[in-house]
Parts: C-alpha cells; structure tokens; sequence
C-alpha cells in the first residue's frame, strides 16, 4: 500500500474517531453541585442566568439554541456582539420567576446562587425541576460556603480557573459541542499560562480591586482574598490587599486605607445602578477626597481600570487579568 496513503488513511480514522468520542451520548447525566441532571437531548431553548453562563454559550456557537438572557453587570464581549443581538435579553439586573418561564426555556444555566440558589430571589433549582426543566450552576458559585449573613459565600482556598474549565467541559457535553468545548479551554490555558510567565512573584505588589459602591458615603464593595480578583493579583504576580474568605466583602474606607494597596483596581461596571459603577467616577473620587487621595497608590497615579464582570468568578476573569497586565506594564509594574 501506498506510505502516504496509509498515513492519510490512519489520519482520517482517528479524526473520525476523535470526533465520534466528542460526540454525546443521550441520555446524559451530569453530576453538578451535588446534583443529577439528566438531558434526554441537547438543548433548542436555553435561558442563561448571568454574564458568564451567556458569554460561554456564545463562544461556543449556541446563540441559536438560546432563548434569553439577563443579569449582566458588562456589557457582552464586542466579539459575541452580533451573535448576542440574536437572543432576547430579559434584564441586565436579576429577573423574575415570571420573565425566566415566559421565554419557555428547557434548559437554566445560571452564574451565581443568587440567580439560581437555595435562597435565591429570582428562582430554586427545584421551581424548574418540577415543570421537567433541567438546570446548571457554575461549579464557582456552589465552591463557595454560604452563612446568612453572606449571600455570595466565601473560601477557604483561592478560586481557579479550573473551576471554569470544568463547566466548559460540562456545557460542551450538554449541548453536544464538546469539540467546541475543548478549543476553548485550550486557547483560555495558553492565555492563563501567558500571563504567568510576564510576571515573577512579588511578595510587595499588592492589589485592591473595587467594584462599586452607593455613594462615596457607603462601604465599598471589593474583591475578596480568595476570589477571583485574589487570582488576577496571583497570575500577575502579587497579592490581594484584601484578605477576607469572603468572595464580595464591604469594606469602610478606613479599613481601605490600612489596606495600603500598591495598585488601584477601578471596575468599569455598564449596569448604570450606582454613580459609582462607573470607572471614572470612582477615580475622581479617589483623586478628589481630601483623605483618600493621600494614598500612596493613588498620589503616585498606580490606579488601573479593570471590567467589573472580572471581578466574578467567569471567562471574564481571565480578560480582567489581561487588562490589569497591559496597564502594569505602562506603570512600569511587570
């Protein structure tokens, strides 16, 4: 037999066969959150629950099979603009029960426990479980401990991208793209790696990353030492000045400015709920306040502007860090 031919020929088998192990077999039973669910066939009519849920839907082609989406502290990434268009959006804040059901979904795919949790507002895993619609929580939102005075939860070890890679693996199987599913986690583990090879530790760069808050009168609402901004602070090669378990703690600006961060972390949040969402809000703020602004991070310019939706634990994590990396090199901070 011809060599090149029987090299193309064993090529052929075992892309076929590649293809035939990505491919799901139905019915599937996926273990999530301590839960069984089971999908008796890949979805035609998804609501997603969160940037996050959306946004990894979207990489993977699924518009088509998406029916609606809300919770969204960004906007979409200008990439998946188009594909976005196609799919109904209920809310950028927490929906309804009602909104969710009117978009007739059979299958809820949701970011955090408050869009779909045990004491969750918007809807339980068991209102759809009763009408036969099958859910998913990201594996980062049920990784958390949650008390009653904590809806977000918090820690004990810091959050991972594996964490994201493993509801990648899991959404690529429940709508049978586990192909699609793969390519993505590659392309996010070469980026992750990347970063980590910028930037050697630091034991004395320090990051404080705010979210928003009410009004400059209020607690500010930060990233926690073990969440996702704790992971951007490692991937950099630094540390989160904020050392809480708590995935979202409120903090007083006393205890911001003991904190003493080497670097300002300012999230750009689109919702438009607060004046001090906005990126350049927060920044007058912190260069206006007769105290505030004698930070040493902030009277030597060290403040960066990051996208809130980073901040959660999501794909968008990863683009944060990227973010934060391109501004610490024009800090001269690698």
């Amino acid at each position: 037999m011809n060599t090149a031919y029987t090299v193309a020929f064993s090529t052929a088998l075992a892309l076929s066969a590649a293809a035939v192990q990505a491919q799901t077999n139905y019915p599937l039973t996926i273990e999530n959150c301590g839960q069984s669910v089971t999908f008796d066939e890949a979805p035609q009519n998804a609501v997603a629950l969160g940037q996050n849920s959306a946004e990894i839907m979207l990489l993977l082609g699924l518009e088509d099979r998406m029916a609606a989406t809300a919770f969204w502290p960004n906007s979409v990434l200008p990439e998946l603009a188009d594909a976005n268009d196609k799919v109904e959006l209920l809310t950028v804040e927490f929906p309804t029960l009602e909104s969710v059901l009117s978009a007739e979904p059979d299958f809820v795919a949701a970011m955090l426990t408050t869009l779909l949790g045990p004491d969750s507002k918007v809807a339980k895993r068991s209102d759809f479980e009763e009408l036969g619609i099958p859910t998913y929580l990201s594996p980062s939102a049920c990784s958390t401990t949650l008390d009653a005075n904590d809806a977000y939860g918090s820690r004990d070890d810091l959050w991972s991208m594996d964490l994201l890679y493993k509801e990648i693996e899991d959404l690529s199987r429940i709508f049978d793209v586990a192909d699609r599913g793969q390519a993505l986690t590659e392309d996010f583990k070469s980026r992750e790696a990347a970063l980590r090879e910028q930037f050697a530790e630091n034991e004395d760069l320090t990051f404080l990353f705010w979210f928003s808050s009410p009004s400059p009168a209020d607690d500010a609402y930060l990233g926690g030492g073990n969440g996702p901004s704790g992971y951007i602070a490692d991937i950099l090669g630094g540390s989160n000045a904020i050392t809480t378990e708590a995935d979202w703690p409120a903090v007083g600006w006393e205890g911001i400015m003991a904190a003493d961060p080497t670097v300002f972390v300012a999230a750009q949040v689109d919702r438009n709920r607060w004046d001090l969402d906005a990126a350049e809000t927060k920044i007058d703020f912190l260069t206006s306040d007769p105290t505030v602004s004698q930070m040493d991070a902030v009277k030597n310019g060290r403040i960066v502007v990051m996208s809130g939706a980073a901040m959660n634990p999501s794909i968008r994590t990863l683009y944060g860090a990227e973010q934060v990396a391109e501004q610490l090199k024009a800090l001269d901070l690698p």
